[in-house]
């Protein structure tokens, strides 16, 4: 984790050209020089003094503004990431104070898609598939073939990222190199890297009210939590975490709707993914069932019954299940 939080620190520092951040800065130009490669960036005199020419790897000043606007509007769903807007400047031009995990949304979700139309294609291909690799590697389950792949991909990669100065390629880049191998033999990162351990240390820290007694003051504070938690199951009448509803559940009461059925809300942002495969027949009768219990469709029902009363139907009812299901399938 501390090898994707130093490269995503990299990475931000000098594309945005952050002043002490940046791999970019006045020895990184004459290292250049010294090597005689990049023309195109070495150092050029005019008059008295010497002119760093901007390199392709960095935003102009609008386009980092425009970069922060970008991470200010983002939101995220409750529990995915912290608030990065806060890790923004008031002005706009930085980005600072960034934690490891929000170093490792960064690199995975945000560059990726943050940097469209910003970078030249080919530095963009490089910075993408570099956080398509640590999406991978972080994935819940992780398949043999995959990692070897990985492995071979990793050295392609930070090879074009040499579009960067040599300075940017310090120990932890070159680290990268070696995490597929080390998934192998300890598995999925999840049970390796530190981020559980430090949450679950800050939760504690936070417990702590009395410094000379710190033992103490979490084992208080600790138990204090422990029967709230166990108090607030019972307590229906009042909102507590597992009674609410997110925030951003999308139309959360019935009058959204105005459908009592629906009437519970459609939480957009959620990741699992619901797939009912069972029989045609049985998701049938599924769908019958919610629209006979649904109190706005029973006068139309009704109004269906008496119709096909009138034509005679031998079978009523079951003439209105089928109709109502290949209404339902038709909407």
């Amino acid at each position: 984790m501390h090898i994707e939080n130093n490269i995503c620190e990299n990475l931000i520092g000098t594309i945005l050209n952050l002043e002490g951040k940046t791999k970019d800065t006045l020895n990184a130009r004459i290292d250049l020089q010294d090597l005689n490669i990049k023309e195109e960036l070495k150092l050029r005199k005019e008059g008295n003094s010497y002119v760093m020419p901007r390199a392709r790897y960095t935003l102009s000043k609008e386009q980092v503004v425009a970069f922060c606007q970008f991470l200010r509007e983002l939101k995220f769903p409750d529990g995915f990431a912290s608030n990065i807007s806060r890790c923004t400047s008031a002005d706009g031009t930085k980005v600072q104070g960034l934690k490891t995990h929000d170093c490792h949304i960064l690199l995975q979700r945000i560059l990726p898609a943050g940097m469209i139309g910003f970078l030249d294609s080919d530095i963009y291909q490089a910075v993408a598939e570099l956080g398509k690799f640590f999406r991978e590697l972080c994935s819940k389950t992780l398949n043999r073939d995959v990692l070897a792949e990985m492995k071979k991909e990793i050295p392609i990669i930070l090879c074009k990222l040499e579009k960067f100065p040599p300075a940017f390629f310090d120990v932890m880049v070159h680290l990268a190199v070696h995490l597929p191998e080390e998934a192998l033999l300890q598995g999925p990162v999840q049970y390796g890297w530190m981020y559980p351990v430090e949450s679950r240390l800050y939760t504690l820290k936070r417990y702590v009210r009395n410094r000379a007694r710190l033992e103490g003051s979490i084992a208080e504070a600790y138990v204090t939590d422990e029967c709230l938690t166990f108090c607030s199951k019972y307590m229906d009448d009042v909102e507590t975490i597992f009674n609410r509803n997110p925030r951003n559940i999308g139309f959360p009461d019935e009058e959204a709707y105005g459908v009592d059925v629906f009437g519970h809300g459609v939480n957009f942002t959620s990741g699992y993914d619901y797939k009912y495969v069972h029989a045609e027949k049985e998701f049938d009768q599924m769908v019958w069932y919610v629209l006979n219990n649904c109190e706005q469709a029973k006068k139309y029902i009704e109004i269906l019954r008496d119709e096909l009363k009138r034509k005679g139907a031998p079978d009523s009812d079951k003439e209105l299940q089928k109709k109502f299901q290949h209404g339902s399938r038709t909407i």
